[in-house]
């Protein structure tokens, strides 16, 4: 993670500081009620940051009254316009991101640059495939490399006028071009990096390559914000994005739920009561272990860790805690008795 670090209204990123959700609307940003009832849902799952896209004066202007009511940074995505850009800042939004190399010429980019400084907001720049400078697509093709020298000459025209509160992204839709890009960039820059796997796709195979991609660049230390592209409801992004952190270890104050897959051995609704309980957690803010295991044989042992459990037989299933002697219940009874221990645990 970047030790530099910048703040975006009321959220700081790199330096340390935990690793931030986004996700982007899919309505039209001039619509003000439809736009802030979607970023109040995924304000309700977690989104850290949520970014809209500003593509004509009505968006720019919407900005104001949607940041009114709202309660997480607002970032205006913008392309093509500089005076759209300017506006967008000046109707209060807490970051911008552009992609230089379509905003315009040096004056142009001046007129944003003077903006951001007087405003005190950062912004992100960010490169992917379809971005890529033409000199450096010639030599190195789609390549990690000609991303990565995209990207920071863009920066460099940025620096070059004042901003330092930069973020950096360097995105393609092909996972191990994307991981190698993002390793690279990581080694010749401190500013914090935006990561995602642009372009994913809909949301099973989408959430996959997430995963792969961003996976594997937060297990190597790489990343301070993160979003994960679906072409599905933006919700979904924001739970993908934190199920991603749990699973590299990064995000600490939730329900951890394990479960087997189960054999021929199992012989009550595991898997059905493995998807009632992390249902029932999925919210819960706390740090707990709960472990829903298919058969009476290994789940105890294997779960021995968790502060709650389940393992299930022919006859009866046993209900088992940490330091405690084991519970036999008939598996008749035994879903409702174990949702009882699980609400006196978390305080449900």
């Amino acid at each position: 993670m970047s030790n530099r670090q910048v703040r975006i209204g009321n959220v700081r990123i790199g330096g340390g500081e935990k690793i931030a959700v986004q996700s982007m609307t899919t309505v039209k940003t001039s619509d003000v009620d439809r736009s802030v009832a979607q970023i109040l849902r995924l304000e309700a799952e977690g989104c850290d940051l949520v970014r809209v896209a500003v593509e004509d004066e009505a968006d720019a202007r919407a900005l104001t009254e949607v940041k009114r009511r709202i309660h997480i940074p607002l970032v205006a995505d913008i392309h093509f316009s500089a005076r759209l850009a300017v506006q967008a800042v000046e109707a209060g939004a807490d970051k911008l991101r552009v992609n230089p190399g379509n905003i315009g010429g040096e004056r142009e980019l001046a007129l944003v640059a003077d903006c951001l400084k007087a405003h005190g907001i950062p912004v992100r720049v960010g490169a992917n495939t379809g971005s890529i400078r033409a000199d450096y697509l010639k030599r190195y093709g789609r390549s990690a490399e000609a991303l990565v020298l995209s990207a920071l000459d863009n920066v460099r025209i940025f620096e070059k006028h004042g901003i330092r509160e930069i973020v950096i992204s360097v995105k393609a839709s092909d996972v191990p071009l994307t991981v190698e890009a993002y390793e690279l960039l990581s080694r010749r820059t401190d500013y914090p990096l935006h990561l995602g796997v642009t372009e994913a796709g809909v949301e099973r195979m989408g959430v996959v390559k997430s995963s792969a991609g961003i996976g594997a660049l937060l297990l190597r230390g790489i990343g301070d914000t993160i979003r994960v592209s679906l072409t599905a409801d933006p919700v979904k992004e924001v739970i993908a994005a934190h199920d991603i952190l749990r699973a590299c270890g990064l995000e600490r104050d939730y329900v951890e739920v394990v479960s087997c897959p189960t054999c021929g051995r199992c012989g009550y609704d595991c898997m059905g009561l493995a998807q009632r309980v992390e249902e029932r957690v999925r919210r819960v803010g706390k740090r707990a272990k709960i472990a829903v295991m298919g058969c009476v044989v290994n789940g105890p042992g294997e779960a021995a860790d968790a502060d709650l459990g389940i393992a299930g037989g022919k006859e009866y299933c046993v209900i088992f805690r940490k330091g405690a002697p084991p519970e036999r219940v008939g598996c008749g009874e035994a879903e409702r008795v174990f949702f009882e221990r699980l609400g006196a645990l978390l305080d449900l």
